[in-house]
């Protein structure tokens, strides 16, 4: 069973041949979480593929909104990805220090309009661990027209993932290690609830991924991971996490089988977690 989108992820190879190309625009796209040292951006001053631009998905988001990186207005994604000359005609390759930024980015271009845009597959480690150039050199400014289409139906809030709940229509997939999805283990974040959404289905982000080379698995094995947390593949789906990273691992996996009705809920446990009436269950998925 081949990938439904192969263009979807690019090898180290394929990139390494093309540096430089007058058409390909590079982003490191690496994400941490708040209080982790060095943070994306000290790493991405350190050492990055050279021409590649940094994508703070902190500074590129809804600076007003109390939650972490919620997506940001049209207006303000396009002025931002403009200066870093990211628009129009590129072709986009994004990688990460591990894959959740990168793909938490690349569902932000998509939802924005963007549709030429890749992920490096095994992301920087694959990259240097090949010995491949690393620059720590600034790139050259640029700025490029982006036309900013946001498509409101590759996100949920959280008035659509109550209603579901008390309307079932598409299938909640959490993303979160099995402890927090359970609540048996706290949250990284102080103050959030533990648990799940109710009706959730479970399926770890890491199990779509190759631990030894950090590659996405193949499509069979991404299918039978769905499928073995219960997901049926002829029903919408909705992806969650503990604030909409982990989540676009799920909506790259389910793009990469040929799934076409996805979401992310952008707010995710973050919000869902806060204090308050919204409704949580523990323990393993309902299936």
């Amino acid at each position: 069973m081949p990938y439904a989108h192969p263009e979807t992820l690019v090898s180290t190879d394929w990139l390494a041949q093309r540096l430089g190309a007058p058409d390909i625009r590079i982003v490191d796209a690496s994400f941490k979480l708040p209080g982790v040292t060095p943070t994306a951006h000290e790493d991405y001053v350190a050492g990055h593929i050279p021409g590649a631009v940094f994508f703070d998905i902190d500074e590129i988001a809804d600076t007003n909104s109390p939650l972490p990186h919620m997506l940001p207005p049209p207006e303000k994604f396009a002025s931002r990805v403009r200066r870093l000359g990211l628009g129009d005609g590129n072709r986009i390759v994004l990688y990460g220090s591990s894959l959740p930024g990168a793909a938490r980015v690349w569902w932000t271009f998509r939802a924005f309009g963007h549709r030429d845009i890749a992920i490096l597959d095994g992301g920087f480690k694959k990259w240097q661990a090949e010995g491949r150039p690393v620059d720590d050199l600034p790139p050259p400014p640029r700025d490029r027209h982006f036309t900013a289409r946001f498509n409101s139906l590759m996100v949920r809030d959280k008035a659509q993932v109550l209603a579901n709940i008390e309307r079932p229509q598409a299938q909640l997939v959490d993303a979160r290690a099995r402890g927090r999805f359970e609540g048996t283990a706290p949250e990284p974040r102080a103050g959030l609830r533990t648990g799940h959404i109710p009706g959730s289905l479970h399926l770890d982000h890491l199990d779509l991924v190759d631990t030894e080379t950090g590659t996405l698995k193949p499509a069979e094995a991404i299918k039978a991971a769905f499928e073995g947390a219960g997901v049926d593949l002829a029903r919408p789906v909705v992806t969650t996490c503990g604030s909409g990273v982990t989540a676009s691992v799920l909506a790259l996996g389910l793009h990469l089988i040929g799934h076409k009705d996805v979401a992310v809920y952008d707010g995710s446990w973050s919000e869902w977690g806060l204090p308050g009436e919204l409704p949580v269950e523990t323990g393993p998925a309902r299936r």
